[in-house]
């Protein structure tokens, strides 16, 4: 039985919907992210879980007991919110300690696992000192500590990182990853930062307006994408798109139609499905799977400008038709705006989609 069970769970206010029958299942121990963009329902689902937010419909279980309409003190969830939101008047041992008390904990108990907690963290050193005296990653380690504190059967994380700059994101990350390694507890973390989700998660779950998109391994969403909503979202850069048509398919392979295609014309294999003569479709590239390659070139685009990343170049170049494509390169190649730039992909790295926008 899985530890975590979404059936059906959808959250109206009034006539509006944003979270329409999300269902999946989660084990003991896993780590999964809940990803998608602003507005998607990935916080209103998280606080359904814990609890926080009523459940229009659907029924959610933890650890083999439905917990649907159960209060959240009874539910054995601990939640790290955004903000910290930690008592600035408190030090940090009362922070964390003050839900323990609450709860009427023995004194002994509740040092013991406060000092336990801060010792995992790094933050013992600070259990004296006030909010307003610690860095962002150190209030944040804070909040951590408080739900470590309760020993929940499962973690729930609403974007703990957003209000950390790119160095400090990056440290945390490590931090939350060796967390649920010591921990071996089931956690449920969401972001809108897809690099977040493939670096943390064992399994991620794409929504988009309240749905569920895909549900995989960061690997299976990155090479198998089911779409073009997860295949522009799951990668970094975003994955690029241009339109083609088919005029031949035969054999299992597809000849499709580009004007910036060498010849105009490119030979791709459909991993699931087919399509038809005529047929307009989509192509996928990712930016890391182009390289530049003057000898036997796929495309042929222009140069629009580049961005030094120091020991990679990002290249933005228009094609004959579509919108301006990425490509990641090693090194810094002398590419200047309005070059020729003569471009190679593996055909086994193209990704193809149908009229609707689903993987062929």
């Amino acid at each position: 039985m899985a530890f975590l069970s979404l059936d059906g769970i959808v959250k109206r206010y009034g006539d509006h919907t944003v979270v329409d029958g999300v269902g999946f299942r989660a084990e003991k121990g896993e780590f999964i992210v809940f990803v998608g963009p602003s507005g998607c329902g990935k916080s209103t689902l998280l606080r359904m879980i814990a609890g926080l937010e009523e459940i229009s419909a659907g029924t959610l279980s933890i650890d083999g007991r439905e917990v649907t309409h159960v209060e959240p003190a009874a539910r054995q969830v601990a939640m790290v919110f955004q903000s910290y939101a930690l008592y600035p008047h408190m030090s940090v041992y009362e922070n964390m300690a003050f839900g323990l008390q609450m709860a009427k904990m023995p004194a002994d108990e509740i040092r013991r696992r406060v000092e336990e907690a801060a010792a995992i963290l790094q933050v013992g050193p600070l259990l004296q000192r006030k909010p307003r005296q610690l860095s962002g990653g150190q209030r944040q380690r804070v909040a951590i500590g408080r739900a470590i504190v309760r020993h929940p059967k499962l973690f729930l994380f609403d974007e703990p990182l957003s209000n950390l700059d790119a160095e400090l994101r990056t440290q945390m990350r490590i931090e939350i990853a060796r967390l649920h390694q010591k921990l071996g507890v089931t956690m449920v973390y969401v972001t809108h930062d897809q690099i977040e989700a493939m670096t943390l998660a064992d399994r991620i779950v794409v929504l988009r307006a309240g749905r569920v998109e895909q549900v995989g391994t960061p690997s299976e969403l990155y090479d198998a994408p089911v779409n073009t909503f997860v295949a522009g979202f799951i990668g970094s850069p975003r994955m690029n798109f241009l339109p083609a048509t088919v005029t031949e398919a035969a054999d299992g392979r597809l000849t499709l139609a580009h004007p910036s295609f060498v010849g105009g014309h490119l030979s791709a294999a459909p991993r699931r499905g087919g399509a038809r003569v005529g047929d307009r479709i989509t192509v996928g590239l990712r930016p890391e799977h182009l390289a530049l390659d003057g000898a036997a070139p796929s495309l042929r685009l222009r140069a629009e400008m580049t961005e030094n990343l120091g020991g990679s170049t990002q290249i933005y170049a228009r094609p004959a038709e579509g919108e301006t494509l990425s490509i990641l390169t090693p090194g810094r190649p002398p590419v200047r705006a309005g070059d020729d730039l003569p471009v190679r992909v593996a055909p086994e790295q193209i990704y193809l989609f149908d009229g609707a926008g689903l993987a062929i």
